[in-house]
């Protein structure tokens, strides 16, 4: 009877052995799993959108979760996770936000920059100086026989009348320069807008500025760059270049269009390869 009873519990004992190894096993699968699909997904978005920081984020969760198994058997995958993390953070990095805050500033600059149909003529940035008017030099008075000079407080008078005519006349000349301006425009249908035509410039050359930052958040260079290439086109054409708002405005978006996007981005098929092949081997 003890023979039977031992044998029994010997039994009953290596059942809750495989149970625990079954247990054990199927948790090892299930983390498996569920790190292929978390790396399977930061590889994607790694190659469609260079979201650099999502992969560190999915390989540094991976490497932790495997880390707290402390099992051997994880070593060879925790290697390769370590060389895929050393492999992103050795890339250059880009000031994505950096160029989308520059962006969006010269968005809300468009309201206020000035356009060629605009009725009020824009001051440019090289204005003329105004040039001094200059008195006319007093003529000399003649001296009297007992020495003194004849008809001075005349002669000073007149002096004073000229000078007052020629400062009264170069204003007149400048207000009579004010009313005919000759400017040479190479698109004369921008001079034309109507203002339901100038609202629509100004929006159309909005949404390009907010493709292009779309573009640059998906690391779309090619469509990044045709948006940016569009919205100058489009302030050359229709906003008025001689002011210094405008100016500004375009020497910002050349700032922005040098900026370089096109980096090779790694993937992280060696993880995922490392994952793959431990489950194949069970």
């Amino acid at each position: 009877m003890l023979d039977s009873k031992q044998a029994e519990s010997q039994s009953q004992q290596l059942a809750l052995e495989q149970l625990y190894q079954d247990l054990s096993k199927n948790r090892d699968d299930w983390a498996l799993s569920e790190i292929e699909e978390v790396l399977s997904t930061a590889s994607q978005q790694l190659e469609l959108a260079g979201n650099v920081q999502g992969a560190l984020i999915a390989l540094q969760n991976a490497d932790k979760s495997l880390s707290r198994s402390d099992k051997p058997q994880f070593i060879a995958i925790r290697r390769a996770i370590a060389r895929d993390l050393d492999r992103l953070k050795a890339l250059p990095t880009v000031d994505v936000p950096g160029i989308a805050v520059r962006l969006d500033s010269i968005i809300g600059q468009i309201d206020s920059m000035p356009l060629l149909s605009d009725e009020k003529p824009v001051v440019s940035v090289t204005e003329p100086k105004k040039q001094p008017v200059r008195a006319a030099p007093k003529a000399a008075a003649k001296p009297n026989g007992k020495g003194q000079p004849a008809d001075a407080s005349s002669s000073d008078w007149l002096a004073d009348t000229q000078e007052k005519w020629q400062s009264f006349s170069a204003e007149m000349w400048t207000e009579l320069k004010q009313l005919v301006r000759i400017r040479s425009v190479d698109t004369p249908d921008a001079l034309l807008l109507s203002p339901t035509q100038a609202y629509y410039a100004r929006e159309n050359l909005k949404l390009r500025l907010l493709n292009a930052r779309l573009a640059l958040l998906s690391r779309n260079e090619f469509a990044f760059r045709n948006d940016l290439a569009a919205a100058q086109d489009t302030i050359a054409k229709y906003f008025d270049t001689r002011a210094k708002q405008v100016q500004t405005t375009q020497a910002m978006l050349k700032q922005v269009q040098g900026s370089n996007l096109s980096i090779q981005m790694p993937t992280l098929s060696e993880s995922i390869n490392a994952v793959r092949n431990y489950k194949g081997r069970r």
